[in-house]
């Protein structure tokens, strides 16, 4: 129950033009106890981001406006805690996707991704020594 407390307190920005995506990931994010809030696009991500805090991030690589890579930069130029606590998500498998999820740094799920694997990421995220003190 401790554990599920300390999490209502994390808020979860999620980044993906798919809306069933970004639904999913609302419901299973919202049962476990965080506070979510899903975007369609880098635009948005970033005005969210300029306007309040987030504890973890959770970006598409490919958005139509901008790429995950771009928003993880702006994010983390924002929000510094968040260079160690985003969670990238693709399903492009090419070599030039592999060089940018590669220069972020950052754990990276494939498409399609199991509800429990994005769970046990977050709450990895959320519980590291970087995203406590920010």
């Amino acid at each position: 129950m401790a554990q599920h407390r300390q999490r209502s307190r994390c808020r979860v920005l999620v980044v993906d033009d798919e809306p069933s995506i970004c639904k999913a990931l609302e419901i299973v994010l919202r049962r476990e106890g965080y506070d979510v809030v899903t975007v369609g696009s880098g635009e948005t991500a970033t005005s969210l981001l300029r306007e309040g805090r987030f504890d973890a991030m959770i970006v598409d690589l490919r958005i139509p406006d901008m790429r995950g890579d771009v928003i993880f930069e702006l994010a983390a130029a924002l929000q510094p805690h968040l260079r160690t606590a985003t969670l990238l998500m693709t399903g492009d498998l090419s070599e030039r996707a592999s060089r940018l999820v590669a220069a972020c740094g950052c754990p990276t799920l494939l498409k399609p991704f199991d509800l429990q694997d994005v769970l046990d990421a977050v709450g990895a995220l959320v519980s590291t020594p970087e995203a406590a003190s920010a």
